[in-house]
């Protein structure tokens, strides 16, 4: 019996013109809820890309994001459009494959790849899957060299290693773009990749016209998406500069990857598993929310064929300084460390706000020498006890003298908040920092 290749043989024979490749499927809208459209006559999986031919004659981009019943549900990159009844949709080539080279370096981008920045046109050098390729997880690199990002209360008291993946949580107001633009201007990484995704169109032109001031302009790599874009394209944007860093890692490059934020890319996918009928959960998220949240911080770290290593930062807002938000867990659970910013210290004028007892790097001991360790657990454990007995003191119930441990915390908690304290163009580096902590709070 003959065993044939019959996927083969039909690509020979279209080829050869003996018999013609099937007709490429075409929809049309039918309905449309709370943002989705629903599309008869398109039977492409989820993750498809496809065009709509609106009703002023342009093609309005969109992706497959699920099913009802016989239709396709899309989600449309232009949620304004005049989309009619009955409008065509066509099918998408090569949606799930993005651009990539080393002219990207330098550019910004919108989240289809489109220059923003009124340059030349980005010639791509090859492609990359916009999910990512699967690898074999033993070929994950370990976490065993610092990395230097030129914020002395990072270095010396949550030390960061190349590979590593950092959630920055803090409520609204409270510094943490301030500091995400300190670290990406300080850092040492070959390229810098940058998701500011749903945020104020101001803050992005601010960080933009920062960044082409500085010294990184030429090693940068920015994805900008304002809050008032499709949910879609919110979450295109992060999972593009994903695929950006993982292009430049598997090039052996240090990458330093930063999405500002997390928690407006799972309030996209929120808004879209609603509309689609998924069923709500804590805090009116969908599961489909939660599940991205590991998808995206898995993509970061190191590999050990190529020798790159991508260090992510997210920054994730905590919804009225609620640490027990469901997306900070989730983002805490998966992170190999997580960043804490305290109102209260903000407030006192310490930039960055960092709150050290509730902040931990999961690499550090990996990464740190003795002497290090040794100061970093002393400067942790003064703070921690003033923190366990702040109400006491600042009621006045505590009495000088009742516990030493107490009274030396006491004592120095001005010395750790200068240590805190750090401007803006400021850089202090890796060493500096360590030799200032053991320095002033080592054995």
């Amino acid at each position: 019996m003959l065993n044939l290749d019959y996927d083969r043989l039909s690509r020979v024979l279209i080829d050869t013109g003996a018999i013609t490749a099937a007709p490429v499927k075409w929809g049309k809208v039918k309905t449309c809820t709370a943002g989705l459209l629903h599309v008869s006559g398109f039977d492409y999986p989820i993750g498809s890309g496809a065009m709509i031919l609106s009703e002023d004659g342009r093609e309005i981009g969109a992706e497959v994001v699920g099913f009802d019943g016989k239709m396709t549900t899309l989600a449309p990159f232009d949620e304004h459009a005049a989309i009619r009844v009955d409008a065509l949709v066509k099918p998408v080539k090569n949606a799930a494959q993005i651009d990539v080279g080393p002219m990207l370096v330098g550019r910004i981008i919108d989240p289809l790849g489109r220059p923003l920045d009124n340059m030349e046109t980005i010639l791509p050098e090859g492609q990359w899957p916009l999910m990512g390729r699967k690898s074999n997880i033993l070929n994950r690199g370990r976490i065993t060299q610092p990395l230097d990002v030129g914020v002395r209360s990072i270095n010396a008291l949550l030390p960061l290693g190349r590979g590593q993946r950092v959630v920055l949580v803090a409520g609204s107001g409270v510094g943490k773009t301030m500091l995400l633009r300190q670290v990406c201007f300080a850092a040492e990484a070959d390229v810098v990749v940058v998701g500011l995704i749903g945020e104020r169109a101001r803050e992005v032109s601010d960080f933009i016209a920062a960044s082409r001031s500085s010294a990184i302009a030429d090693k940068t790599v920015t994805i900008a998406v304002p809050a008032d874009h499709s949910p879609i394209l919110r979450i295109k944007a992060a999972q593009r500069a994903a695929a950006i860093a993982e292009y430049f890692r598997d090039q052996g490059k240090s990458v330093l990857l930063m999405i500002d934020s997390l928690t407006r890319v799972a309030h996209a996918q929120r808004e879209i598993g609603l509309a689609a009928g998924e069923p709500p959960t804590m805090k009116g998220y969908p599961p489909s929310a939660i599940a991205l949240i590991p998808q995206l911080l898995e993509r970061a770290g190191g590999d050990q064929e190529t020798g790159g290593a991508i260090t992510a930062i997210y920054t994730v807002l905590a919804d009225g300084d609620d640490l027990d938000d469901p997306i900070v867990d989730a983002a805490r659970a998966i992170a190999d460390g997580h960043i804490v910013l305290s109102r209260e210290l903000a407030e006192q004028g310490v930039f960055p706000a960092i709150d050290i007892g509730k902040s931990i790097s999961r690499v550090a001991q990996d990464i740190i020498g003795k002497e290090h360790a040794i100061a970093l657990q002393n400067f942790r454990a003064s703070w921690s006890r003033y923190a366990e007995n702040r109400d006491l003191i600042t009621m006045g119930a505590y009495r000088s003298g009742s516990d030493e441990l107490l009274d030396q915390a006491i004592a120095r908690r001005p010395d750790q908040l200068a240590f805190l304290k750090q401007s803006l163009d400021e850089k202090v580096s890796l060493s500096r920092s360590v030799q200032n902590l053991v320095q002033e709070f080592g054995e």
